[in-house]
C-alpha cells in the first residue's frame, strides 16, 4: 500500500470512528459506572469483536451473508434483540448509594464478554468492511501485509477514539453518579441502545 493510500484510508477511519456508535456508548457507560479500568475490559472485547468482523469480511462471510438474506436477517434481529435487552437492562439498573468501582456481580469476564458481543452484534460491520477495504487494496502487491495494516490502523484509530471518550466518561463521573442523574443517565443510555437495535432491524445491505 502506498503512503499517500494509506493517509487517505487513516482520513477515512478516522471519519467513521469518530462518529459514536454502539461500541462507544458501551465504553462510555462502563467508565461511568465502573471506572477506567474495567471500561478498559469492555473496550477490549469490543476490539476483538472489530478484528473477527473485519477478518470475517475478508474471509467472505458477508458476500455469504448477502447470497442467504435469511442467515443475515437472522444475525441483525439476534444483534438488534441483544442491543435491546442491554438498553432494557440499563433502564431497570438499580440507582445505588456509592457502589463499589465492581459491585457484585459484574465481573471482568462479564464485561469483556458484552463488550464482545456488543461489537458483533452489528452484522452491518461485515458488509461495510466488505465495501470499504478493496477501494484501498493495491491489486498490483500482495494483499493480505495491507490488509494486516488497514485492521491494525483501524483498531488502533478505535482505541484512540475508546479512550478519548472513556476519559471524558470518567470526568463527568462525579456529577453523574448521584441519585437522579445516575437514573437518568442509565435511561437515557438505555434508550439509546434500544435506538441502535431498532436502526439495526431496518438495515438492509
Amino acid at each position: 500500500m502506498a503512503l499517500e493510500t494509506w493517509w487517505l484510508y487513516l482520513g477515512a477511519v478516522v471519519l467513521i470512528a469518530s462518529t459514536p456508535g454502539p461500541n462507544v456508548l458501551y465504553v462510555t457507560t462502563r467508565s461511568i459506572r465502573f471506572g477506567l479500568g474495567p471500561a478498559f475490559v469492555g473496550m477490549t472485547g469490543c476490539l476483538l469483536a472489530l478484528v473477527l468482523m473485519l477478518t470475517g469480511s475478508v474471509a467472505g462471510l458477508s458476500a455469504l451473508l448477502l447470497a442467504l438474506p435469511t442467515a443475515f436477517d437472522v444475525l441483525k434481529i439476534a444483534g438488534a434483540a441483544y442491543l435491546a435487552y442491554l438498553g432494557i437492562q440499563l433502564w431497570r439498573e438499580p440507582v445505588e448509594p456509592d457502589a463499589a468501582p465492581l459491585p457484585t456481580g459484574t465481573s471482568k469476564t462479564a464485561l469483556f464478554r458484552d463488550g464482545f458481543l456488543v461489537g458483533i452484534s452489528n452484522p452491518k460491520l461485515l458488509i461495510f468492511a466488505a465495501a470499504f477495504f478493496p477501494q484501498f487494496i493495491d491489486p498490483t502487491t500482495a494483499w493480505m501485509p495491507q490488509f494486516a495494516l488497514m485492521v491494525a490502523t483501524f483498531v488502533g484509530v478505535e482505541l484512540f477514539f475508546y479512550s478519548i471518550y472513556a476519559l471524558s466518561g470518567r470526568k463527568l463521573a462525579d456529577r453523574l453518579m448521584h441519585g437522579i442523574w445516575r437514573r437518568r443517565l442509565n435511561r437515557a443510555s438505555g434508550l439509546v441502545f434500544i435506538g441502535f437495535g431498532a436502526a439495526l432491524l431496518r438495515y438492509k445491505p
